[in-house]
């Protein structure tokens, strides 16, 4: 029996290990936490990531590994990769670790991208922000995720600030500048390749965030089939430019019917979760399939799907489970602001069931906000 050795042990790792049941996987996590969600599911290894000890632990009891957040150390992907086959590689890791190499990859891929500039002191962000005007943002280049480690510059006025607020970080994590893009809607394309090359890709889906974390995801998203294939001809470039393996999220931004890269994210990912009720094969059966070497599954969606996240404390579950495409996820964490703790997804075969779905979802649990873009899309 395979063992599939997982770095974090967040929702995604559980997800994945659900998903690999039926494949008759097991699997092992290392997580620095002791409570990480996924070890309700799986055994658990508590280390930390740079723990040489924890991680050939780890090493000896799986027959290949990946990981669930890209914040694992690149150099423990590394050294982890001279033992047992990792995936994906490390390479793209640490690409995606770093929002100027990622930004100057999309760049040299002919992938289009905002405006940005390395910034290394006040001096150099006071330069910056003259040439690329404002509103821009000011982000640091390692670790930051879902809205952290950003300080959004209205004016030339606000670089004291800014500098004040990240610029202790220019000399550990380094710092990005972006030009702010005056978008009209954030997409992602979920794609996967296998060891072999072989590329599938999710339909299009359009997402909308709250305070920097994802609210909710459509798919398919109502784009033509020009901008779906121009979404999926990046993916594709990037997947081989980086000799990919499994599942990984281009985010971005639509701008005057141009897509513009936004960010890598190299794991199964938040706007793919839909994939699970709404696709013959999810993003994270996918992603085990790649790194393993099997055949990929179909991408094709069964109708249409909503994700709603949940962030904070989990509703009721009740407005959702009675709905006929109802389907609720539970991660098993304990409530904590901003901490994503489970989701839903909404299955319908038409625009004007799911919308009506939701529209009863939202009114029952309070979430009217949550839902209204979604349902204004579908009309």
């Amino acid at each position: 029996m395979t063992t599939v050795g997982i770095l974090g042990g967040g929702q995604l790792a559980r997800m994945m290990a659900l998903s690999g049941a039926p494949l008759g996987l097991r699997f092992r996590v290392l997580d620095n936490v002791a409570d990480a969600c996924a070890g309700q599911f799986a055994p658990m290894i508590v280390g930390d990531y740079t723990d040489q000890a924890a991680l050939a632990e780890f090493a000896a009891q799986v027959d290949v590994a990946t990981f669930d957040f890209e914040n694992v150390p690149a150099e423990s992907a590394q050294w982890l990769a001279e033992r047992v086959p990792v995936f994906p590689k490390p390479r793209a890791l640490a690409v995606a670790q770093d929002r100027l190499a990622e930004k100057t990859l999309f760049r040299e891929l002919g992938i289009p991208v905002p405006d940005f500039a390395d910034i290394a002191s006040r001096e150099a962000l006071q330069a910056a922000v003259a040439e690329l005007g404002t509103p821009c943002i000011l982000k640091t280049r390692r670790l930051g995720y879902d809205g952290k480690g950003q300080f959004r510059i209205k004016t030339p006025a606000g670089v004291d600030a800014a500098w004040d607020a990240l610029g202790a970080q220019a000399a550990t994590v380094g710092l990005i500048l972006e030009g702010f893009v005056h978008f009209q809607r954030e997409l992602s394309v979920v794609a996967v390749r296998g060891r072999d090359g072989e590329f599938r890709a999710w339909p299009l889906t359009e997402n909308w965030h709250v305070d920097g974390v994802l609210s909710a995801s459509l798919a398919p998203a109502s784009v033509d089939a020009a901008m779906q294939a121009t979404a999926l001809s990046h993916a594709r470039k990037l997947a081989e430019a980086l000799d990919y393996v499994g599942v990984f999220a281009l985010e971005l931004f639509c701008r005057d019917g141009e897509l513009l890269a936004n960010e890598l994210a190299p794991r199964v990912h938040n706007s793919g979760h839909w994939t699970i009720e709404g696709s013959e094969t999810s993003q994270f059966q996918n992603h085990l399939r790649a790194v393993l070497g099997l055949p990929l599954g179909d991408t094709r969606m069964v109708g249409l799907a909503c994700m709603l996240n949940w962030i904070g404390a989990m509703p009721d579950a009740n407005a959702v489970l009675r709905e006929a495409g109802g389907h609720w996820h539970d991660y098993g964490k304990e409530p904590r602001a901003g901490r994503k703790v489970g989701h839903a997804t909404l299955r319908a075969d038409s625009a004007a069931e799911l919308a009506a779905a939701l529209a009863r979802v939202g009114d029952a649990l309070g979430r009217e906000a949550q839902v209204a873009p979604v349902v204004a899309r579908l009309a």
